[in-house]
Formats: C-alpha cells, sequence, structure tokens
C-alpha cells in the first residue's frame, strides 16, 4: 500500500515511520488506516505517530472516525515559525524574574515543555532553537560563573519509608536526590495503563469480549489500582524480593491502589508453613501491610473448573509425553495433541482419581510461547498431601496455568513481574482470552542482583547442610532474615531499592552500596555507646573521688537534644589494645609513654605512669595518672573506655565469599561450595560493653563509638549479650 502511494522511491523518514507502525501496532485491522496516513505524508512526525498509536488502541473495537482521528493526530496542522516564537517569548516572559537571577542555571527544559504544551505539534528541535536563541539575547553570553555547577541542596535527615530520599552512592559518599520511591512509582503510573483501560497496552490482545469484561472489571474495583506479591512458599525471602515487595504494594499505595499478599503454592513437596509466617514476617517489617492474604490453593476448585472448560474448549488436552522428552526448546510435537475433546475429558478426570502415576500423564495447553516452548503443562500429577488442602487433590497446577488466572480472579489491574517472565506475557494473555475472564496486563521489571553471594534455595539449603553457614538467617547471607539479624534496618533496604531505582534493566549491585545506605539511617537512629573488643585493663592512680563518677554520654552527639545515658567512672577502666603502644610511631596519636589521651565524653585526660607486663613481656595492665581536660594539654586523640562493663561476644562478618561471581564457572571452576571466604566470621568471646545497654533486646542497634554499627542478636541471654556488626563506621576502600 505504501509504496503504491509513494511510487518506487521512500524516504528514510517515512520508512522508519512505517517500521515503527508496524512494528508497535499489533492489531492487524487497524494497520493499513495508520499505514495509509503514513504513506500520503499526512503523519509525518514521531509525536503524531504516538497520538496515532494512543488513539487507535484506545478505540479497539468500533470503526474509527478518520475526522477525529485526524484531529486527535494533528493531521494537517502547520505550525509557522512565527507561532513558535511568538509562544517562547510568552514563556520566557512568565519566567523572566527567575531567569534574570538564576541565569543559565535556570531549567531550560521546562521553558521548552511549556513552549510545547502551547502548540502540541511543533517541532522540538525548532522550539530548542528558538528557546536558545531568545535566553541568549535575553542574558547574553555565559558568564565564568554561569558555567560553575550549581551547588547541590543539603542533606535531609531520613524520613520514614514512604518519605524517604533516593541514596544515591558516588565514590562511596552516600547523597540524596530528591526522588523518593513513591515519586517514582508515582512517575511509573503515567508509564503504566489506567485502570480499565488495559487495551492501550501495547501487545495487549483484545477479544470481543474484552470491552465487557473491562466494564464487569470497573464496577468491581471502583477503578481501583490492584497489585500482588506472589512469592512460593519454599524458603525464605532475600534481597532480590526487597525489591519486587517495594515495587508491587508501593505501586499500589503510591498511586492509591491495595496490594495483595499471594502464596503460590501449587507445588505440595517443598512448601513448609515457616516459609509461609517468614514471607508474611519480611512483607511486615519492609513496612507494608497486605491488603488480604491469599493462597493459589484458595482457588484449586475454580481452576480445576476452568481446565474442564478449556479442553471442552479444544484449547488443552491430555498427554502421555515423559518430562525428559519435553524438556528443551525443540521437543517433539505430542502425537497425543488432537486426540478427542470427550477423550482427554475422561483422561483428567482418572489423572483427578488417580490412576495415573506421577509423570504418566499431564494436561498441556494448545499454544507456542515466545521462547518457543510449545504447549506448556497446564495440570501434573503428584501424589502429595498439600499443606491447607490434605488429600483432596493429587494433580496440581503449574505456574504457567496458576498465576494469569489468580490474578484475574483477584481482579489485579498490574501484573508486575522480574524480566525473565517476559516470555510467558503471551500465554497469560492467551489463558485469559481462551476462557473469556477479564485479562489483566503484566509488566516486567529488572531483576536486583548482589555480588559475592548466592541467593537460590538449592545452594543456600547446600551451605547450610555443609556446615558452611548456620541457616537461612546467618547474617553473611543477604536472604532478608539475615540482613535483619545481621542489624541492617528496614528503612536502609528500601532505600537501597530505591537506589537501584524502577529500572527494566536488570542491575548487579555492590553489597558496599547497600552498606553504605545501613550508615545513613543507622546513623540516624542507632544510639551511641562504647565497647571494647581486645580490653586492656587499666588504673587510674590518682582518681579524683572516693566512689564512681557518673559520666554523661549523648545518645546522639550530633544532636544532644535526643538525650543521654549515664555510665560509671571508676578507678578501673577498659580500653582497646590497639589504643595503646610502648612506642609511639610517627603519625600515631593514640596512648604511649609521654602521649597522653583524652576519654571520650568524661572531661579527663590520661597519662602513662607505669606500664605492667606477665612473664612473657605481654603488657597486661596500665597505670595511668588522670587530669581534668580544662587543666591540661589538649591531647592528639580522645579513646572510647568502659568501665564496670558487661561481658559480651561480638561477632565481625566479612564477606561470605572470595569472588564477586561464586556460581560463574570461569571465576571459580571449583564451584560456589570452593570459594568461601576462612575470614567471614570472627568471634569475639571477651569483649566488654557498657551498662546503657543492659536493657535492650534482640535487633536493638548501637553505634559503638569508633567500631562500627551492632545490633543485639537473638542468640543473647542474661549474662551474655551478643552483638552482630551489621558494618564499619567507614567503608573500607578495599571493598569499594
Amino acid at each position: 500500500q505504501a509504496r503504491s502511494a509513494l511510487g518506487p522511491a521512500l524516504d528514510k523518514a517515512t520508512g522508519t515511520l512505517l517500521y515503527n507502525a508496524a512494528a508497535r501496532l499489533k492489531d492487524p485491522k487497524h494497520l493499513g488506516f495508520l499505514v495509509g496516513y503514513i504513506a500520503r505524508r499526512e503523519i509525518l512526525t514521531d509525536l503524531q505517530l504516538n497520538a496515532a498509536l494512543e488513539y487507535v488502541r484506545s478505540h479497539p473495537l468500533e470503526p474509527l472516525d478518520a475526522a477525529d482521528f485526524e484531529q486527535a493526530c494533528g493531521v494537517g496542522v502547520c505550525i509557522t515559525p512565527e507561532q513558535i516564537e511568538e509562544a517562547v517569548e510568552a514563556v520566557i516572559s512568565e519566567h523572566r524574574a527567575e531567569l534574570l537571577v538564576e541565569r543559565y542555571h535556570f531549567n531550560m527544559g521546562l521553558l521548552m515543555g511549556e513552549a510545547r504544551n502551547r502548540l502540541r505539534w511543533a517541532d522540538g528541535k525548532t522550539i530548542k532553537n528558538e528557546v536558545d536563541l531568545q535566553v541568549l539575547h535575553l542574558l547574553g553570553p555565559k558568564t565564568e560563573a554561569d558555567l560553575e555547577k550549581k551547588p547541590k541542596a543539603a542533606k535531609a535527615r531520613l524520613a520514614p519509608v514512604e518519605k524517604q530520599k533516593v541514596a544515591v552512592v558516588e565514590n562511596g559518599d552516600v547523597g540524596t536526590e530528591t526522588k523518593s520511591l513513591l515519586e517514582q512509582l508515582r512517575g511509573e503510573a503515567l508509564k503504566f495503563h489506567k485502570p480499565g483501560e488495559n487495551y492501550k497496552t501495547e501487545g495487549y490482545v483484545v477479544t470481543p469480549n474484552t470491552m465487557a469484561l473491562l466494564k464487569q472489571h470497573l464496577a468491581i474495583t471502583g477503578g481501583q489500582v490492584r497489585t500482588r506479591f506472589p512469592p512460593e512458599p519454599n524458603g525464605i525471602l532475600h534481597i532480590g524480593h526487597a525489591k519486587a515487595i517495594n515495587f508491587n504494594f508501593g505501586y499500589a499505595k503510591a498511586n492509591g491502589g491495595v496490594c495483595f499478599l499471594r502464596y503460590d503454592d501449587t507445588n505440595p513437596e517443598k512448601e513448609e508453613e515457616k516459609y509461609f509466617t517468614a514471607i508474611r514476617e519480611m512483607v511486615e517489617w519492609l513496612g507494608y501491610q497486605p491488603y488480604k492474604v491469599t493462597h493459589a490453593s484458595d482457588y484449586f476448585d475454580q481452576l480445576y473448573t476452568w481446565a474442564l472448560e478449556l479442553i471442552r474448549r479444544g484449547q488443552a488436552y491430555v498427554c502421555h509425553q515423559k518430562v525428559e522428552e519435553i524438556k528443551g526448546h525443540n521437543p517433539p510435537p505430542s502425537p497425543w495433541r488432537d486426540r478427542p475433546v470427550e477423550e482427554s475429558l475422561l483422561l483428567f478426570e482418572d489423572m483427578r482419581k488417580g490412576k495415573f502415576g506421577e509423570g504418566e500423564a499431564t494436561l498441556r495447553m494448545k499454544l507456542v510461547m515466545e521462547d518457543g516452548k510449545m504447549d506448556p503443562v497446564a495440570y501434573r500429577v503428584k501424589f502429595t498431601p498439600h499443606h491447607r488442602t490434605g488429600d483432596k487433590w493429587c494433580i496440581y497446577p503449574t505456574y504457567d496455568y496458576t498465576h494469569c488466572l489468580c490474578d484475574s480472579i483477584e481482579h489485579i489491574t498490574h501484573s508486575l513481574c522480574t524480566k525473565e517472565f517476559q516470555a510467558r506475557r503471551s500465554s497469560y494473555f492467551w489463558l485469559c482470552n481462551a476462557l473469556d475472564v477479564y485479562c489483566p496486563v503484566q509488566w516486567e521489571y529488572g531483576r536486583l542482583n548482589l555480588l559475592y553471594t548466592v541467593v537460590s534455595k538449592r545452594k543456600i539449603i547446600r551451605l547450610v547442610e555443609t556446615g558452611a553457614v548456620r541457616d537461612w538467617d546467618d547474617p553473611r547471607l543477604f536472604t532478608l532474615t539475615a540482613l535483619r539479624r545481621r542489624g541492617f534496618p528496614p528503612e536502609a533496604i528500601n532505600n537501597f531499592c530505591a537506589r537501584v531505582g524502577v529500572t527494566v534493566a536488570q542491575a548487579t549491585m555492590e553489597p558496599h552500596l547497600l552498606e553504605a545506605c545501613a550508615r545513613e539511617v543507622l546513623n540516624e537512629q542507632a544510639p551511641r555507646a562504647m565497647a571494647v573488643l581486645e580490653p586492656l585493663k587499666v588504673t587510674i592512680t590518682n582518681f579524683p573521688a572516693s566512689k564512681a563518677l557518673e559520666v554523661l554520654v549523648p545518645n546522639f552527639p550530633a544532636d544532644e537534644s535526643r538525650g543521654f545515658h549515664k555510665v560509671p567512672l571508676h578507678p578501673t577502666i577498659y580500653i582497646e589494645e590497639t589504643d595503646f603502644r610502648e612506642e609511639a610511631d610517627k603519625g600515631y596519636k593514640r596512648l604511649a609513654p609521654g602521649q597522653p589521651v583524652g576519654l571520650r565524653h568524661a572531661g579527663y585526660v590520661i597519662a602513662i605512669q607505669n606500664v605492667i607486663k606477665d612473664v612473657s613481656g605481654r603488657v597486661i595492665e596500665l597505670e595511668v595518672t588522670c587530669t581534668k581536660s580544662d587543666m591540661a594539654e589538649k591531647p592528639k586523640a580522645f579513646i572510647h573506655w568502659v568501665s564496670e562493663p558487661l561481658a559480651c561476644e561480638v561477632r565481625l562478618y566479612e564477606r561470605l565469599f572470595l569472588h564477586k561471581n561464586p556460581e560463574d564457572p570461569s571465576e571459580v571452576p571449583g564451584g560456589f561450595l570452593s570459594d568461601l571466604n576462612p575470614d567471614s566470621l570472627r568471634v569475639v568471646h571477651n569483649a566488654l560493653v557498657d551498662s546503657s545497654v543492659l536493657s535492650a533486646r534482640p535487633f536493638d542497634k548501637f553505634q559503638f563509638e569508633r567500631l562500627g554499627y551492632f545490633s543485639v542478636d537473638p542468640d543473647s541471654k542474661e549474662g551474655k549479650m551478643v552483638f552482630n556488626r551489621t558494618v564499619t563506621l567507614k567503608e573500607d576502600p578495599g571493598k569499594a
């Protein structure tokens, strides 16, 4: 059609428009209509093509009204240079005062956007050139001051999860941008379809019943956004799931909607009650409340009824090929694909009654998926009792069959999946339409992966079985329960997801970026305490009082309005072994003979009087004198200390694996178990901590001054607290 309208020559711009139209419009009945306008050069720009595609998708069934279409697409509209000049002049006039103050630091995109709003069909490049020209006329050439970078806004304290800033890590420092995660997700709302406008989505299949089904859907939901988080209850959630939770719950929250927590419990062999409990606990720990908790098994009866209907419609059949035969992308076609409907109905009933053994029969759907997979399995035989339905069923539906139909039952508006499910999008639409039920829209986003770890359930089980880690919540893992146990606050994890952003591309991140987010949150949340990991006894020989002194320590030294706690100061204190040297090297500023130090918060400076050693020559005690800080020369350093402390155990963690990609055979030929870091855990059994932490409970967090951020471990018991180091105070440059 295009060639006959244009003759043998087809210019490049028209060819590009034709190609884009054919690639983006999947509905063949309106494609010829649109191609005609392009071929006649009545649609000339990408802007017009986008409007045309939007119009066609908005009118999927009725014949198109040419006059209405032409008005919506700017057909025949001619924008003169004079109109563009006048529009830009009007916009600049409105912002003249700000332009004169901010000069070239002003956001010129704002001017172009407003000019485009006045002249919708004007060429963007022409508008930009006119803006540049008129701004130059107003402000003159750029000065040196104009070329300097605009100063960054000051940091703001972290707010609760829905108001958090997006952490931006540059050279290990966490800064902030203005877009919160919810703001990003509101932005996504502009790209996603509105509830009830599913048919406007590229690739969405419209049937004669689509509009009626969407009308019923809107009557049920009231136009509300509905999402769902559908984990399999056969393992513990990991850091990648945190993005899925934030995306699904966050998108619903940002757009005034609701999110279901739906357990995809269709594989009874691997499901355990502890996983159901842990999954919900982690969702709530991250700050989200499900609108409703559901299970795929809630719908087993309906799913079975629909399977019978699918067979009756000639869209499914019972097959006896073995699992090995249908694996891969080019399996042989099933010899049972065309068996009579009545025969498949009887055989499917026999499957339900347990007349076939496992692997002897499956129910398969008649479709080819994007990745070439043919006739995916809908039901298989499994003689395993289900944790909720008991022995009622010996056939269970697969993900490919269950997922979209459960979304349909719950009237999900946006089915948000990771990118690997893109190959299942056509089967998602196909199955809903084959059964004439409401069809949601599947949208894909990029997975979040982390280096120096493994997250697959099978591999974590191997780590537990071999004793490399204690359990799923071992703080060296990146499961959510492990991160909580190590002391990562949920706000830091959500902030990390915001830092990664709402991306379609897969993101593989360094652990130190997550640690940077944790430092920023913990700096605001974790009160200060003092602890000594390698104690050295110090006796103050001229202690200035007959009984212990009371020292006030600010919980947050940068903001003393947030309170103080008291610690005692006795004649005997303990300092870090590493804070004393018998000989002070050049650059060493802490305690040494002839080199006093200050005691943090105490108001005293101590100086060496005597060094006491054991028979092997090891220093076991120091005798010192003290002087009030205001009476002594200012020392080179202040060190932390404890007095009348509590004994505690401290667990110091490093990366579990030595290489970035422990599962990559090219990096680790011996397999991930050969890549374990022998120094991933160091336990300090005889550490000391000040008494201010005595009432702390598991998961309470502290900054141990000069040492790092620590969290109370659930292994703590009366008389022996246990602390996990969450992160050091500063990033180790070697890890960046």
